[in-house]
């Protein structure tokens, strides 16, 4: 649509970066009024916030670069061109989540209770983020004659020119903004702790698993193309998230 939101000079500013850069703004203050309300120091947050922020980018651009290796492997200088598109949540949701167990762990903060404040910030991230694909043109969808249907024509655009295509990227910005709301509203009620971050990832990982059978760009196939590497992750992610939800009941809701 509007990969580039505007030009200061020479300078192009670009719809995906300033998006995620919005939903990383938004996601930090949502965290950090939280807080306050659980009793958590703020300095705990910035710091915990800043750790995710760096490790869920590098996460999610190597998992794009490995995905899409012969696409950069003759330009190793695009692999840091990221207000350009170019990040799979899942790799920056992997490393990210590795990173912060180890910070709380040296830390001595209670796990799950920073992973329940920190799921809807992830939610409202997504949702920004979802927006800036849309604009970029990145993680389009399939053909389709849907009276939705976008049709991208901006030559900068990622997405495929001149047909009307499933506007996959707000699909998922919708579902991410209401599960958003699903977990503001269930965190009043939850029962144990750890309830929420993994009401989120069960939920995302099932939201996005029907998404992809619409989606059309290249994202790398698990057994042939019978399932994308995105929904090959977000199935164990989902039996995981089962499991434990099952678990903490058990253990403490139980």
């Amino acid at each position: 649509m509007f990969p580039i939101l505007f030009r200061l000079g020479s300078l192009n500013i670009y719809a995906y970066g300033i998006f995620i850069a919005i939903g990383f703004i938004f996601g930090f203050f949502l965290a950090l009024r939280r807080s306050r309300i659980e009793g958590i120091p703020a300095e705990r947050i910035i710091d915990l916030f800043f750790l995710v922020v760096i490790s869920a980018i590098i996460g999610s651009r190597a998992l794009f670069i490995l995905i899409n290796f012969n696409d950069y492997r003759h330009q190793p200088l695009q692999i840091f061109s990221l207000w350009e598109g170019g990040l799979v949540f899942y790799g920056g949701l992997i490393l990210a989540t590795g990173v912060s167990l180890v910070y709380m762990w040296r830390t001595r903060h209670p796990v799950w209770k920073m992973a329940d404040l920190f799921s809807p910030s992830i939610a409202l991230g997504l949702f920004f983020g979802r927006i800036g694909c849309f604009l970029a043109g990145c993680c389009y969808g399939k053909e389709t004659s849907l009276p939705w249907a976008v049709t991208f024509t901006d030559p900068v655009s990622l997405a495929r020119l001149n047909v009307s295509l499933h506007p996959t990227q707000l699909y998922e910005a919708l579902g991410s903004l209401f599960l958003f709301l699903f977990l503001i509203w269930k965190r009043k009620h939850k029962t144990f702790e750890g309830q929420i971050f993994w009401l989120f990832l069960l939920l995302y990982s099932v939201l996005r698993f029907f998404i992809e059978f619409l989606r059309d760009d290249p994202r790398g196939f698990f057994f042939g193309e019978l399932v994308s590497t995105s929904q090959g992750i977000g199935i164990g992610l989902a039996l995981t998230s089962l499991f434990m939800l099952i678990y903490l009941y058990r253990v403490r809701g139980g």
